[in-house]
């Protein structure tokens, strides 16, 4: 969420950056709203203050007739103010809509751009294989991987995963979670699936992608699209002592996306499915350090990927492609053989105070001068995804081998076709 004021005091400089996300900035709506707002708050003072003085008088005051005066005007000037009160709650909520609907300020070096075409690519790495296989049908002779089961259950985009596969896949939550917590030093949390409004209007799910989320019908709760929002969540209305900076969470949970969007798109393997599951990994951090904890985020993401031995690029997303609350993204995109591309397996993200505003998360410098802590987030990685890549890029004649670091978590190193 961006400040009114600093929008109102940089309004051309905020313009041409939200030109570049394909957002129009309506100050005129921003300078009206908060005009309004200063008049009802001035309006407020005011009428409050005759009330005060009302009441002062009224002390001193013997005459019953003008005591019988001075309470009348005393109620209409209650009156008054309720209106006013009103008016100014309606005015501040029209405000708050818009503001939560500007997308964040990309950084400086994030490339201007449009579409996926735009990305700047930093790196690859790994070897791509010859021999291959498609994820998406090799396991249906045994039904490993079981898509008609899961249409049966629920719909199309879920999947049922049985045998090898779903072993396979407990031991990729594992083996990430145990990298993340015991080298990388992020505190293990298991956090609730569901979570209020609230939550997701702090770390900017709500109000704009009301659709891509599963709702409980008749009430304010969501199933989580990631394990982002509870576990930014934890700190809202906190302050944080500088020394206590920065703060790095990981959860495994599973995800529920509508994929409103993503019509037609995706629709046979577990590329893009309605549940899915993700290690997620959250920093809270002093705003002079964030950049080197993004870029800190990202490494401890890919070194999921070099240990799986799965060839991977790292993509500078354009100002187009950036996610609305992001204002820098790293993705991760794992080599699908199958379909001759890369895809995204992990987005590493650095929030600026976009998030910690909503939050009202903020720390205390050594001068004990309160700031907005910066938040940020990367997938370390989405598990489904994870396995798909494996399984492709592991193949050979007719056997998906299992890389040496998962064997102690899966009991056997091969998977015969």
């Amino acid at each position: 969420m961006l400040d009114v004021k600093f929008i109102l005091d940089n309004v051309s400089e905020l313009k041409e950056a939200l030109k570049t996300r394909a957002f129009s900035l309506d100050v005129k709506l921003i300078q009206d709203l908060t005009t309004q707002r200063k008049n009802y708050i001035t309006r407020k003072e005011s009428i409050s203050a005759e009330k005060n003085k009302i009441a002062e008088i009224f002390k001193d005051i013997t005459s019953e007739k003008e005591r019988d005066k001075l309470k009348s005007k005393s109620i209409e000037l209650d009156k008054t103010i309720t209106n006013i009160k009103k008016s100014l709650e309606d005015t501040e909520s029209q405000l708050n809509d818009y503001v939560l609907g500007i997308p964040n300020i990309p950084l400086k070096d994030v490339p201007v751009g449009v579409t996926s075409e735009d990305n700047k690519i930093i790196k690859e790495w790994g070897c791509k294989p010859k021999d291959f296989c498609d994820h998406s049908d090799i396991f249906n002779k045994e039904k490993l991987l079981d898509f008609e089961s899961g249409v049966n259950l629920a719909k199309s985009r879920f999947t049922v995963m049985k045998g090898k596969v779903a072993k396979l896949h407990r031991a990729l939550v594992n083996f990430m979670l145990t990298i993340h917590s015991e080298k990388n030093n992020y505190l293990e949390y298991n956090v609730p699936y569901i979570v209020n409004k609230t939550s997701l209007i702090g770390t900017g799910q709500l109000p704009k992608f009301e659709t891509d989320l599963f709702n409980l019908r008749d009430t304010d709760l969501y199933l989580i699209p990631t394990a982002e929002v509870p576990l930014t969540n934890l700190y809202r209305n906190h302050i944080f002592n500088h020394t206590d900076l920065p703060k790095k969470l990981v959860s495994h949970t599973p995800c529920f996306r509508s994929e409103a969007g993503a019509y037609g798109q995706d629709t046979t393997g577990i590329i893009r499915q309605h549940q899915f599951e993700k290690v997620e990994l959250v920093q809270i951090a002093n705003p002079s350090d964030t950049e080197n904890a993004l870029e800190e985020i990202t490494l401890h993401a890919e070194m999921i990927l070099e240990s799986l031995s799965i060839p991977y690029r790292r993509v500078l997303l354009c100002t187009g492609d950036l996610g609305f609350a992001s204002e820098k993204t790293y993705d991760l995109e794992a080599w699908f053989p199958s379909q001759n591309k890369y895809r995204e397996i992990s987005s590493c993200s650095t929030f600026g105070d976009f998030q910690s505003r909503r939050l009202n998360i903020k720390f205390k410098d050594k001068t004990n001068k309160k700031f907005f802590v910066n938040t940020l987030n990367g997938s370390g990685l989405a598990i489904g995804r994870t396995l798909a890549a494996l399984i492709e890029n592991n193949y050979q004649n007719k056997t998906i081998h299992i890389p040496n670091q998962l064997h102690s978590y899966t009991g056997f190193k091969t998977i015969e076709l």
